[in-house]
């Protein structure tokens, strides 16, 4: 759970260029609040963890109680890593 909060936290750096280093993105910081993602930036970070993690995030899982803070994220991309078939793809 970790690794993913992590990666998820690199992700925002590197990928949607959040200004606040990973070091200091806490588990529970807004995602629109603290670190600013707007529309378009929550879009790409869904497109992001599905290429990073090997998950679908559906419409109905594309919702800001699973995309409001680090921790939520993680805790939805477990549960969906949890879910889907085993098929033989590494998730990292």
């Amino acid at each position: 759970m970790v690794n993913i909060e992590s990666s998820i936290k690199r992700i925002l750096v590197d990928d949607l260029f959040v200004s606040v280093p990973p070091s200091r993105i806490g588990p529970d910081d807004g995602l629109r609040d603290v670190l600013g993602l707007d529309s378009l930036g929550f879009t790409e970070l869904r497109t992001q963890c599905e290429y990073e993690f090997g998950v679908t995030i559906s419409d109905e899982d594309f919702v800001p109680e699973h995309f409001s803070s680090v921790r939520t994220l993680t805790e939805l991309v477990v549960r969906l890593r949890a879910s889907s078939p085993a098929d033989g793809v590494s998730g990292g």
